[in-house]
């Protein structure tokens, strides 16, 4: 999300990665690669009334680096103006501007907001009931290092206008790229998108898989009442797995994960083709909608949007949708 992706460009690698048979070599891998048997304990937590705690959050309201038509608000701002609350079911709501009618090319104002806490690795678990969607949104949940792309960036959720499936990158410092084989230890509904997860101001595309179940994002995944996204990073790997509302492992309702029992993730990043410790680190956990941008823009007609992105940005009623409803975001650690 800290720059363009370029997921129309990764589509011709997908029949070259997709399409791998097992092979002995192949479940070696896997066995390797098979999660950690560890115990996790929670670390944190946000929920709630409290989520917006300044101790906790941080809210962005610098320019977009990704050249969105976009105000990002301050703490302040975002809550009177009604883009950062807590509804009475303690369910927390980001959200897009969707009152304001602006002339074409103005910005429109959105929320962006990070923890104050950073990561070196665990098992992150997010439950939202409802993620932005439609023409003009480019909404993202990520985490990411402060000297990037050398430590790193992982989206967990990324997708814009109106995509039915959800993308997940790595963006790295050189010499981290995916292996094609490991197209068989993921879930039947992935796909390897592009290999090389190094990404710069000029190439940043990063490495990427597909998730094509359609309840993974936007209209879809909103249908369903939401679900649950699930991160585990360690040195062996990292991995990221996605249960609809309907799937969601008891483990995780009862705030004791066990990973060995989810199967095959959605994404999985092998330490032997990334060197994960080196290329990942002191990341904070962020969530935005940008609207507009390089992404958005660049696929605009291309995922079923009319006239231009300046122009839908204008209408408020295009973002009606745009708003994220958080259940919780959990982080755990072994």
């Amino acid at each position: 999300m800290h720059f363009l992706s370029t997921f129309l460009l990764s589509l011709p690698l997908l029949s070259l990665a997709g399409h791998k048979s097992r092979s002995l070599g192949n479940n070696h891998r896997r066995a390797a690669l098979k999660a950690r048997n560890s115990t996790y304990v929670l670390e944190d937590y946000y929920q709630g009334q409290s989520f917006f705690n300044s101790s906790l959050w941080t809210f962005f309201d610098d320019t977009d680096p990704t050249a969105g038509l976009v105000n990002y608000q301050s703490a302040e701002d975002a809550q009177s103006q009604g883009l950062a609350y807590v509804q009475d079911d303690g369910v927390t709501v980001l959200a897009v501007d969707n009152t304001t009618t602006l002339t074409s090319g103005q910005y429109r104002n959105s929320t962006r907001i990070a923890t104050t806490k950073s990561y070196n690795g665990g098992l992150f678990i997010a439950d939202f009931y409802a993620m932005p969607y439609g023409c003009a949104t480019w909404p993202a949940f990520w985490s990411v290092g402060p000297n990037w792309p050398d430590q790193g960036e992982i989206d967990i959720i990324e997708g814009v206008n109106l995509n039915t499936h959800n993308q997940m990158t790595l963006h790295s410092g050189a010499g981290c790229t995916i292996e094609s084989t490991l197209s068989s230890l993921v879930s039947g509904n992935s796909t390897i998108g592009n290999l090389q997860c190094a990404s710069s101001d000029s190439s940043n595309t990063g490495c990427t898989y597909i998730d094509n179940d359609t309840r993974s994002y936007g209209k879809g995944f909103n249908q369903q009442g939401g679900g649950v996204y699930a991160m585990e990073w360690n040195s062996d790997a990292i991995k990221m797995w996605f249960f609809s509302r309907q799937q969601i492992p008891s483990d995780i309702a009862n705030k004791a994960p066990n990973p060995t029992a989810w199967g095959e993730p959605a994404a999985l990043f092998s330490n032997s083709a990334c060197d994960i410790g080196s290329h990942f680190s002191e990341h904070t956990l962020t969530l935005n909608t940008d609207v507009c941008g390089g992404w958005t823009e660049s696929s605009f007609s291309g995922s079923g949007c009319s006239g231009t992105c300046a122009d839908t940005v204008a209408d408020p009623s295009n973002f009606d949708n745009a708003r994220w409803k958080i259940n919780y975001i959990a982080t755990y650690q072994s």
